[in-house]
């Protein structure tokens, strides 16, 4: 079975066709670049908010996705309502994501103290809130994918692997 993931962007100027959407290219060609098995990939741009990234998330989760990657609105400023809304969609938080995240970004840019990326699981779906610049994408991504086919796999969603050139994923061996 194929694995369903969704990416949303957050952006007032992208849903409004005046900026072009870097982060959700950036988070595909991330993903096809890492998950090497079949992974069907939907792209969403939305307007920022609490209650566009809340509904938004409700319907990917009832979709049936099980991976979804948000790019943008994890800031300080005051459109900056991510984490908020996906903190209404969300049954249990995964802190460790957003701190991980936070690590490795400080390696490369002192601003990212700023960043308030997530994430957490709603029904069978993995929400993972993202910056929304595809560099900041990839260092945050390549800090905490690892553990994504595992939670996958604890949580009942649909099954991936990775190429271990890229990202090696950990499964705790059996028996």
């Amino acid at each position: 079975m194929t694995a369903r993931a969704a990416i949303v962007t957050v952006s007032d100027r992208a849903s409004s066709g005046e900026y072009e959407d870097k982060g959700g290219p950036g988070c595909e060609d991330w993903l096809r670049g890492v998950v090497t098995t079949p992974l069907s990939i939907t792209r969403h741009i939305i307007t920022a908010g609490r209650a566009s990234a809340r509904d938004t998330r409700h319907k990917l989760v009832s979709e049936g996705a099980d991976l979804i990657l948000v790019t943008g609105g994890t800031g300080p400023a005051p459109r900056d309502e991510t984490p908020e809304g996906v903190a209404e969609v969300i049954e249990k938080e995964l802190a460790g994501f957003g701190e991980e995240m936070r690590r490795a970004s400080l390696l490369e840019v002192p601003t990212a103290i700023l960043s308030r990326q997530s994430a957490g699981i709603a029904g069978k779906s993995l929400i993972i809130t993202l910056p929304g610049k595809p560099s900041a994408i990839a260092t945050c991504l390549n800090a905490v994918f690892a553990a994504v086919p595992y939670c996958l796999d604890l949580i009942g969603a649909g099954h991936i692997d990775t190429d271990p050139q890229k990202i090696r994923a950990f499964r705790p061996k059996k028996g």
